[in-house]
């Protein structure tokens, strides 16, 4: 089973913390042991495993791929948002991570965080949990 999480967002660039929202579909869905794959389908957002106890970290990580993809940069696509393809593109569209004990075994400061570039827009998150053979 496929989990639809509907996220919105609400500004242009933005890393909104959706942990939470992932571990219910975990807990939902009744597996101990097994991996849950989160994937973005949306060619201008993303997915990431971050820091999410400091949320300068976010910031910071926007501020730099503004740096490498401006928004008002010369770019042959003609509508306004190459510069959010390319920061999908670098933070890619997918991230997995194991099930252990029913809960995501994620790091001390980690957490998943849906990244907006084109925003502000609502946005799909699917989560597969799969119990390990």
């Amino acid at each position: 089973m496929i989990h639809r999480l509907e996220i919105a967002t609400s500004s242009r660039a933005q890393m909104v913390d959706v942990t939470r929202e992932v571990q219910r579909a975990v807990s939902e869905s009744g597996v101990q042991e097994g991996f849950c794959h989160i994937y973005v389908p949306h060619t201008t957002a993303g997915i990431a495993i971050n820091e999410n106890a400091d949320p300068s970290v976010a910031q910071d990580i926007l501020a730099v791929l503004e740096k490498i993809a401006p928004r008002g940069g010369s770019y042959r696509h003609l509508e306004g948002n190459a510069d959010s393809h390319i920061k999908a593109s670098i933070v890619g569209s997918s991230e997995t991570v194991l099930i252990e004990g029913g809960k995501l075994v994620l790091g001390t400061w980690q957490g998943l965080f849906l990244c907006e570039f084109d925003g502000p827009r609502r946005r799909r998150l699917l989560v597969k949990v799969v119990e390990a053979a």
